[in-house]
């Protein structure tokens, strides 16, 4: 299935040299939020301005392979961070606001044998790169040769040049560090925000002839989406009466502390693809006994007639589609997996086939305490659940569900969080 969907990047024709405009001095045109609040980024006084909070990424619109990539940046606290990343993914890596990239530390005032903030290059979540120089714990990380970042309140410049899977930085210029045998080597351009305000201007970038390996790693396209958790509070979420204090931001996640009480969306939605992370946190209900599922979606019999047991450590969630319970896309530990649409699989005035497709094909649910990734796809009466890569449910037909609806994160005695929360009409 194909996550994606075609844009186009704002860029103006810059003072020569095959130069381009990444950032126009006065809007965000040619950018994406992809996990932050709307309070996060703003253009400002010809500059790209960042609160550091929520730790999130602010993108191109469109992938870049081979380049050189021009910016300046200016920390306002003494212990400033935040990163630009190259060939990074569209979406955030699984339960974490940061996506697979090779990230160009942007930061000052924080020096130790194993980080500088001097422009170390490092890969992370996923992605993979050689250090040019052997790194002293042996992490895939460069140190810059020498110390050229200035402090608070002033500027710095990069030149970062990304070439057939060579990167190297120039910091204030003169080149520093660097890496090679990168991959992805063809992806988006992000800036980051982690905890402190920075402010960025004068992007411009010149893209260079491409003579990628036929071995190269291209980055996650997906496009259109945006987040439905800003990652600060619950804008945008609806807490059940009484229940509040069940639900709780803790990080860049929601966390529910399995108490009781639904969580609802504000807004309705029809058809929509949606992303969802999520993983069990804390104690499970305890030893239970469940009954095993067939690919029918019936429940298996013994010779006797009576229905095949077995006993689990119960966890139990959900999350509902067009405000419909009977819509709910499961999330437990019972044998068949998540992706369950409990209520049309156990309808049992629905047809044989209904009750199937409804059923997971595969069980492909991480251990307990990991991150999952949800991908749930609904079109019409039609919906199709992929965990963590695997397609589980394949275009199964729900029969009068609602046209349209919010979604809702389901509170059924466990403790889970949800994470980068995103949504595509």
């Amino acid at each position: 299935m194909s996550l994606t969907l075609t844009t186009c990047l704002f860029v103006s024709a810059a003072a020569g040299g095959g130069w381009m405009d990444l950032f126009d001095g006065e809007s965000l045109n040619g950018w994406i939020n992809v996990n932050g609040a709307a309070s996060t980024w703003r253009a400002e006084d010809g500059m790209i301005r960042c609160t550091g909070k929520p730790t999130c990424l602010l993108r191109t619109e469109r992938m870049y392979e081979d380049f050189v990539l021009e910016l300046e940046w200016m920390h306002h606290e003494k212990q400033g961070n935040a990163g630009v990343f190259v060939w990074s993914d569209a979406l955030p890596a699984p339960g974490v606001p940061f996506s697979k990239a090779i990230e160009v530390q942007v930061m000052i005032g924080v020096e130790t044998d194993n980080y500088t903030s001097e422009g170390d290059i490092f890969s992370i979540w996923g992605a993979t790169m050689t250090p040019d120089r052997p790194h002293p714990s042996g992490w895939a990380r460069c140190l810059p040769s020498e110390a050229r970042t200035k402090g608070a309140g002033e500027w710095n410049h990069y030149t970062i040049t990304c070439k057939d899977g060579h990167i190297s930085l120039a910091v204030n210029g003169k080149i520093v560090s660097g890496g090679y045998d990168c991959n992805p080597r063809k992806g988006y351009i992000c800036l980051e925000s982690e905890g402190t305000p920075v402010d960025f201007r004068n992007l411009r970038i010149k893209e260079l002839p491409e003579e990628t390996s036929p071995w190269a790693i291209d980055a996650n396209d997906a496009e259109g989406f945006r987040p439905l958790f800003n990652g600060l509070d619950f804008t945008g979420w609806k807490k059940p009466k009484d229940h509040e204090d069940n639900w709780t931001v803790q990080g860049t996640s929601i966390a529910h502390n399995g108490k009781g009480g639904d969580l609802w969306t504000t807004e309705s939605y029809g058809d929509f693809d949606m992303i969802v992370d999520w993983k069990w946190t804390g104690q499970s209900q305890g030893e239970m006994e469940r009954p095993i599922i067939t690919a029918k979606g019936t429940t298996a019999t013994n010779e006797d007639g009576t229905t095949q047991m077995v006993t689990i450590e119960e966890r139990d969630s959900g999350i509902y589609l067009r405000g419909s319970s009977k819509s709910q896309v499961n999330i437990w530990c019972w044998p068949i997996g998540s992706g369950e649409v409990w209520g049309y699989r156990t309808d049992e005035s629905q047809s044989a086939q209904t009750r199937a497709a409804a059923t997971p094909n595969a069980a492909a649910d991480s251990p307990v305490g990991q991150w999952n990734r949800y991908f749930i796809r609904m079109q019409g009466e039609y919906l199709t659940v992929i965990l963590n890569g695997i397609t589980v449910v394949d275009r199964a037909h729900l029969p009068g569900v609602p046209a349209e609806g919010p979604i809702g994160l389901q509170s059924h005695g466990s403790g889970i969080s949800f994470s980068n929360i995103l949504i595509r009409r």
